[in-house]
C-alpha cells in the first residue's frame, strides 16, 4: 500500500489503538468467533478454517491453507476468497479491542497469484480509532511470515451494538447463539461482519 486513500485515512484527531486489558495474551489462539462462520468456523466444510492468534499491541496473525474448493482460475485461489481471508483477519482485531464491529469498507490489492495448497500467512493491525470507526490494515504472504506479499488490504470497521445482528440476522441462528450458556461465546458470535 503506497498510502491510504482518503476514505482509509484516519482523521488528525484519531486516537492510537489501545489493547483492552482483558484481551487474549500475545500468541494466544483466538479460536472461532462462531462455529458457522465461513472464515473461521469449524462447522463449514468448505470454509477457510482461518486460525488467528493475538499479536503484540493491537495486532493479530493468522493462517489458512488454500484448498481446491477455494480456487477461481485453475490451481489458483479465488480473489474473493483471499479478500475474505483478509476481512476475517482484520475482523479478529476487534476481539483485542473488545468491541463488536462490522466491516464498513475494505480495499484489497492482489499482488501475486496464490496457488492451491499454499498456506497464506496474514498479519493485521489496528492503526487508529476515531469515534465508532476502527482503521486497520493487513498483509498476506506466501512461503512463510516473511515471504513475498501476495495480498494487502486496508479497512474501516464500524463499532455496532449486538442489536445490529438481532435485527438483521435470521431468527433461528440468532436465538441459538444467544442461548449458549457460555457468555464469552455469545459475545464473540456477534464479533465480525454484518
Amino acid at each position: 500500500m503506497s498510502g491510504p486513500t482518503a476514505s482509509f485515512k484516519a482523521p488528525a484527531d484519531a486516537a492510537p489503538p489501545v489493547r483492552h486489558p482483558d484481551a487474549p495474551a500475545p500468541g494466544e489462539l483466538l479460536g472461532s468467533h462462531y462455529d458457522q462462520c465461513f472464515g473461521c468456523g469449524g462447522k463449514q466444510a468448505h470454509g477457510l478454517g482461518l486460525a488467528a492468534r493475538a499479536g503484540e499491541g493491537v495486532s493479530v496473525t493468522a493462517e489458512f491453507t488454500v484448498k481446491p474448493a477455494h480456487q477461481g482460475a485453475p490451481g489458483l485461489a479465488h480473489g474473493g476468497v483471499l479478500a475474505t481471508a483478509l476481512d476475517e483477519t482484520l475482523g479478529s482485531l476487534n476481539w483485542l479491542l473488545r468491541v463488536i464491529a462490522v466491516t464498513g469498507r475494505l480495499e484489497t490489492d492482489f499482488v501475486r497469484p496464490v496457488p492451491v495448497d499454499t498456506v497464506l500467512h496474514l498479519d493485521a493491525q489496528v492503526t487508529a480509532v476515531h469515534s465508532r470507526k476502527i482503521y486497520c490494515r493487513a498483509v498476506g504472504r506466501i512461503g512463510g511470515p516473511d515471504g513475498p506479499v501476495a495480498v494487502r488490504a486496508q479497512a474501516v470497521f464500524i463499532e455496532v451494538k449486538v442489536d445490529h445482528f438481532i435485527e438483521n440476522g435470521r431468527d433461528a441462528e440468532i436465538k441459538a447463539a444467544l442461548a449458549d450458556p457460555d457468555q464469552v461465546r455469545v459475545a464473540r458470535a456477534f464479533e465480525v461482519n454484518p
